[in-house]
């Protein structure tokens, strides 16, 4: 994992939830983490890490992700076992 993926972990894990987190970064850092992003139908992006599966809506039409999202991706790395 790289600086900018691990800065985008601390991000992820801050609070207050921040809402500039671009959707890109998230994308990069579950890769980095070993875990796979795939495109399903619409706006709709699996992503599996460490055997725990989560559906996000892909940002639109801004790149960055809202504090729910934010969110989601936070308890998402926590039940895979990711820690900041």
């Amino acid at each position: 994992m790289n600086k900018k993926q691990q800065d985008t972990l601390n991000e992820i894990f801050a609070h207050p939830t921040k809402a500039n987190i671009r959707w890109s970064a998230v994308q990069s850092l579950i890769r980095a983490l070993g875990g796979k992003v795939s495109e399903r139908e619409g706006s709709r992006v699996a992503a599996r890490l460490n055997g725990v599966t989560a559906i996000f809506h892909r940002p639109h039409p801004r790149p960055e992700m809202k504090k729910g999202a934010v969110e989601a991706v936070r308890q998402f790395l926590t039940n895979a076992g990711v820690k900041p």
